[in-house]
């Protein structure tokens, strides 16, 4: 994503990282306490996440320019992030983060439907120059008198909030800082390291190639229920890294609401549907343009059109308070009719899984991750990358079709304040796909530094 670059008075990346372990020497407990934890006008926190994945040989009779190499691979991945905010008025709170990401991932991210790093970007050629990740402004307003306690962070650092309120966000964010969250598996630094286990691989959502957008999100909340709607800005290109401003053929709308439920044990189901407006193909014309001998190989680029329409829904559910067990599942689908654009190649996908901490061993704060997600494409998509077709990240040349299934278990292990370390596995079936190709297996470790 290009967003904002930092510019030349701002810290490299080698500063950031030493702002980091200087803050980690200060004695910060974690991502929930700032370096000024007494204050109630600023925050400062940050985190370092380090993660090394590989994988050997694996069956691949041919492949194409977007497969995952099937020789031996070992890369290293590493996101580093500062969390700053400032509260302007008792309500009223402006937040801004600066981040880090380097390492181009096994196959530089190619060749998976469901990578297994969430934080590689997927344009490795953007390096690891730091950039603004989130500038925003967020207002929160009471709808009544009652209050409850909040984990401070870094979308807003107040300790106390309304009950019942409405908040409002005006900035540089990513659509799934608010949307499409699950308790146990959402976050790629403790959790899930797989881009379809932490997130609902079929909701494209607006994004550049880093993960971040400009737009406004509003929500409603109460104990009960909650309502987000999100209009955000759609990058020029699939994958791109500049944004279309051309507003009235280039947006996206995003609706989430979700119901919380306590009769028992806490838990919640969230329902989502997007539409994304923007200059984006059609496999059917790329296709077509094939068959009337106009083109060798599809090539979905030569068919975007302004204004085109995607859309899709999710289904999110978690289950918290069996004992030190907690439960989710997704389910997503989006019409596949137009190229996959800002996430990832998934039209459909299907996931469950669950984690238990470590209580029962004595380390109450490990956590043992076990999840599953099986993830599938149109047919009309199928049949593209069957003629030789290439999305931004899938393309063997040929497709002999399957849907893609992942197996992923982590055990995440707290070792001194906010370091943990982890380790990951994660077994791949059908890589990008197709039947000919794989399985793989994907072992990793994981460093992580909360700040």
């Amino acid at each position: 994503m290009p967003g904002i670059r930092v510019p030349a008075l701002v810290p490299g990346r080698r500063v950031v990282r030493c702002l980091l372990l200087i803050l980690y020497g200060l004695g910060v407990a974690g991502a929930q306490d700032a370096v000024l934890p007494h204050s109630n006008r600023y925050w400062l926190s940050g985190q370092w996440n380090v993660i090394g994945q590989g994988h050997g040989r694996f069956h691949s009779p041919y492949a194409g320019a977007n497969s995952l190499p099937d020789r031996r691979e070992f890369d290293v991945s590493s996101v580093e992030t500062l969390y700053t905010g400032v509260r302007l008025a008792s309500s009223t709170e402006l937040l801004f983060d600066v981040e880090s990401a380097g390492g181009k991932g096994i196959g530089q991210a190619l060749g998976l439907a469901g990578f297994t790093n969430l934080d590689v970007v997927r344009n490795p050629e953007l390096g690891p120059a730091p950039y603004v990740a989130r500038l925003l402004l967020h207002q929160t307003i009471a709808l009544g008198d009652a209050r409850e306690d909040q984990d401070p962070g870094f979308l807003g650092f107040a300790r106390r909030r309304p009950t019942r309120r409405l908040e409002l966000y005006a900035g540089r964010f990513s659509l799934v800082d608010f949307l499409d969250l699950n308790v146990a598996g959402s976050d790629s630094h403790l959790q899930f390291a797989n881009w379809t286990m932490d997130n609902n691989g079929a909701y494209d959502y607006a994004a550049d190639t880093r993960g971040y957008t400009y737009g406004v999100e509003a929500e409603y909340d109460d104990p009960s229920w909650s309502i987000r709607f999100v209009e955000a800005l759609m990058p020029k290109v699939a994958n791109g890294i500049a944004f279309d401003l051309q507003i009235a053929k280039a947006r996206a709308e995003n609706l989430e609401v979700g119901w919380r439920y306590a009769r028992r044990r806490p838990g919640m189901l969230r329902l989502l549907t997007y539409r994304n407006h923007g200059r984006m193909g059609s496999y059917a014309e790329a296709l077509a343009a094939v068959a009337a001998g106009r083109a060798m190989v599809p090539d979905i680029t030569a068919h975007r059109h302004p204004g085109s329409i995607k859309y899709g829904y999710g289904l999110n559910w978690e289950q918290q308070g069996l004992g030190p067990v907690r439960l989710f599942a997704r389910t997503g689908w989006n019409e596949g009719a137009h190229e996959s654009f800002a996430y990832t190649e998934v039209d459909n996908t299907l996931q469950v899984g669950g984690d238990v901490a470590g209580s029962g061993w004595r380390r109450g704060r490990d956590r043992l991750g076990v999840g599953m997600v099986s993830n599938g494409i149109s047919h009309l998509h199928r049949a593209y990358l069957a003629a030789g077709g290439q999305g931004f990240l899938l393309g063997d040349g040929h497709l002999n079709y399957g849907r893609e299934n992942i197996l992923e278990s982590y055990y995440t292990a707290h070792v001194y304040r906010g370091l943990s370390l982890a380790a990951d596995v994660q077994w791949i079936g059908r890589p990008g796909y197709n039947r000919d190709r794989g399985p793989v297996v994907v072992p990793a470790a994981r460093l992580h530094l909360d700040f």
